[in-house]
C-alpha cells in the first residue's frame, strides 16, 4: 500500500560519506523533518551539534531498536555497502518504518547495459527488486536516479575537465547528451520525496539539473575562462576496455572509467538522457525542469580560484 501519511522522522545512514555529506545539509535545512544520523559504533565521524546520532553495531536486532519510531530511512552507503542494505530493509520493516530510499543517486540502474558496464551496480538492482518484493509489508520505497554529479564532477575532473590546466578529455566527440545533477538539487529532491509521500511511493524517479554534453560544457568553460582549452579525444570502447582491464588486474581506478561510460559514453542502451529516454520527475518534485549550465560553470570556476 502506498504511503499517504506524513514522513517526518528521518534516519540517514552513511552521513559521513561523500553522498551523505550532500544529503544531510538539505535535511537539516528542512524545518519539517526530524533528522537522525545512524553510524557504526566504531565511527569517529563528527556531525553538527543539533543532529541526533545513534551508534550501532549494525546487526539486525540493533538496527530494529535504533529505527523504532522512525518514518523513513535514507541509505547513502557506498559501493561496499550496497548488499548490506538488505539488513537495513529487514530491520526497517520490523521497526515499522514507512519509507526506504536506497543508495542510488547515480547512473540508470534499470538499464541492463549500465549494470553490465559497472558490475557493482548489479547489487543496486537486487536491492530494488528486494524492496519491490516487500511492498506488502508496509514499507514503501523510492529510488532516485540523478545521473552524474555536475558541479562536483566539474570540480574534481570526473566529467573530463581539468580546470587548473584548461584541458579536456572528450568522449566520442563530446556529443552524447546526458543528465547531470548538482549537489544541492539532490538534497532538494530527497526532501521533496518526504513532502510528496503518496506520489513518490514505490517508484524509481529520474531527476537532473541539466541535460547537457561534454562539448556544451567545454564551450561554456572556454567562454567563461576566455581561453581555448587543450582537447584530448577518446572513444567509449577504448575507455571501457581500459577500465575492465584495470579492474581485472585489481586496480579499481578502472571502475571510474566504467562509471563515466555509464554516465555519458556513446554506449547503446545506457539511457543517460533522462529527459528524452525516461520520465523526468523534476516537476513532480518541485524542481526546475531545466537548470542553467552556465550558472553552474560560473559557480564552479569561482570556487576554483
Amino acid at each position: 500500500m502506498a504511503t499517504t501519511t506524513a514522513l517526518k522522522k528521518v534516519v540517514l545512514v552513511g552521513a559521513s560519506g561523500n553522498l551523505g555529506a550532500i544529503i544531510l545539509p538539505a535535511l537539516l535545512e528542512s524545518n519539517a523533518l526530524e533528522v537522525t544520523v545512524l553510524t557504526r559504533a566504531s565511527s569517529s565521524a563528527a556531525f553538527p551539534p543539533d543532529v541526533a546520532v545513534i551508534k550501532t553495531a549494525y546487526s539486525e536486532a540493533d538496527l530494529v531498536k535504533a529505527l523504532q519510531g522512525q518514518d523513513a530511512v535514507i541509505s547513502a552507503v557506498g559501493a561496499a555497502g550496497f548488499q548490506s542494505q538488505k539488513t537495513l530493509i529487514d530491520a526497517s520493516i520490523k521497526a515499522g518504518v514507512k519509507r526506504f530510499i536506497p543508495s542510488e543517486f547515480s547512473s540508470n540502474t534499470l538499464s541492463d547495459t549500465v549494470r553490465q558496464l559497472v558490475p557493482v551496480f548489479e547489487a543496486k538492482k537486487q536491492i530494488l527488486d528486494y524492496l519491490k518484493d516487500q511492498e506488502g509489508s508496509g514499507l514503501s520505497w523510492t529510488g532516485l536516479a540523478t545521473g552524474l554529479l555536475l558541479d562536483w564532477g566539474l570540480q574534481s575532473g570526473f566529467l573530463g575537465f581539468d580546470i587548473a590546466n584548461k584541458k579536456a578529455v572528450l568522449w566520442d566527440g563530446g556529443n552524447v547528451l546526458f543528465s547531470a545533477t548538482n549537489r544541492a538539487d539532490i538534497g532538494k529532491a530527497v526532501v521533496s520525496i518526504f513532502q510528496h509521500p503518496s506520489e513518490t511511493a514505490n517508484k524509481y524517479l529520474y531527476t537532473s539539473t541539466v541535460t547537457t554534453s561534454q562539448s556544451a560544457i567545454l564551450k561554456s568553460l572556454e567562454e567563461h575562462t576566455a581561453h581555448s582549452w587543450t582537447v584530448d579525444k577518446v572513444k567509449s570502447e577504448e575507455q571501457t576496455a581500459k577500465g575492465r582491464q584495470l579492474v581485472s588486474e585489481g586496480n579499481f581506478t578502472g571502475m571510474f572509467l566504467l562509471v563515466q561510460a555509464s554516465g555519458y559514453g556513446a554506449v547503446e542502451g545506457i539511457r543517460c538522457n533522462y529527459a528524452a529516454e525516461e520520465r523526468l520527475a523534476n516537476a513532480d518534485l518541485g524542481l526546475p525542469v531545466e537548470g542553467s549550465l552556465d550558472e553552474t560553470v560560473k559557480a564552479v570556476l569561482q570556487s576554483s580560484k
